[in-house]
């Protein structure tokens, strides 16, 4: 397995400013980064990409959907405005030297209709995920849908429906974000789900039951780790959690208040947890 962590733990724009970033977080032993990737962020892509070069991490990214370019609106200038967002991301993630781009990528974040999804919206999802997964085939890029809590979003929030979609979608380029915070609210087990969609998993995102630091709350973590360890996982985990969020991501992400004394010290901690906690499935 590799070790990860998303920069959305510091900061979403990610410059020249993060160079010493980059260097600690390969000091402290991750094997790479995870940036907030849209048609606008990182603003200068080639240079990031040094950036992670020179301090010899490798790299994937995450993104969301604007509410005026989502998959399943009923609008289809708006689908189509996200098929083309969706396939920017995408060829903006080739360009940063990823080969994996994770993340809610079917509707706008928050976005609420007061209703239960309908036929038509996961077709609709379905069709542009498609048309996106041709780019992603193309470029060696593999897309991660990421089913969210039923307070982000009502369209996708688990993971048997999150492999219901892609199996419908039938791309080896479209696969499962897992990510332990959200399983743990929509999941009646998360071991067992996960378990469910070993052969569609993409991608795992590393979180705690409040966001905070892994290991500090209530997740069953032995559970996890030793369900990955028994479908021979061996794809990416990657700290998603928030130490000290800018404004714009704290009201995205409905949080308001410190979570981490700093965003150091939850990547710190947070992975020498995953990494002790493996270490003991191998004994």
């Amino acid at each position: 397995m590799k070790y990860g962590v998303n920069t959305l733990v510091w900061t979403a724009r990610v410059g020249p400013a993060e160079a010493p970033l980059f260097h600690r977080i390969r000091e402290w032993g991750f094997d790479g980064a995870e940036l907030f990737i849209s048609a606008d962020e990182p603003s200068d892509v080639t240079r990031v990409r040094k950036m992670l070069d020179d301090a010899q991490l490798d790299r994937t990214t995450c993104g969301v959907l604007p509410r005026d370019a989502h998959l399943v609106s009923s609008d289809p200038a708006v689908r189509a405005h996200a098929v083309r967002f969706l396939t920017r991301c995408i060829e903006r993630t080739a360009e940063l030297g990823a080969r994996l781009i994770c993340g809610p990528l079917y509707a706008a974040l928050g976005l609420m209709t007061g209703s239960r999804r309908t036929e038509n919206e996961w077709n609709w999802a379905v069709e542009g995920l498609q048309a996106a997964a041709r780019r992603a085939e193309e470029l060696g890029v593999t897309v991660c849908i990421e089913p969210l809590n039923r307070f982000e979003t009502y369209f996708l929030n688990t993971a048997t429906d999150a492999a219901r979609l892609v199996k419908d979608v039938g791309s080896p380029h479209v696969r499962i974000l897992f990510d332990t915070f959200h399983a743990n609210i929509e999941e009646q087990n998360p071991a067992r789900a996960l378990r469910s969609i070993a052969p569609e998993l993409g991608h795992v995102h590393i979180s705690e039951n409040d966001r905070g630091i892994p290991g500090s709350g209530h997740t069953d973590w032995s559970e996890i780790f030793k369900t990955l360890r028994e479908i021979h996982y061996d794809g990416w985990l990657t700290i998603e959690s928030f130490a000290k969020p800018e404004p714009d991501l704290a009201s995205a992400a409905c949080i308001w208040r410190d979570l981490a004394p700093s965003g150091d010290e939850l990547a710190r901690q947070g992975l020498q947890f995953i990494k002790s906690s493996i270490t003991i499935l191998q004994v």
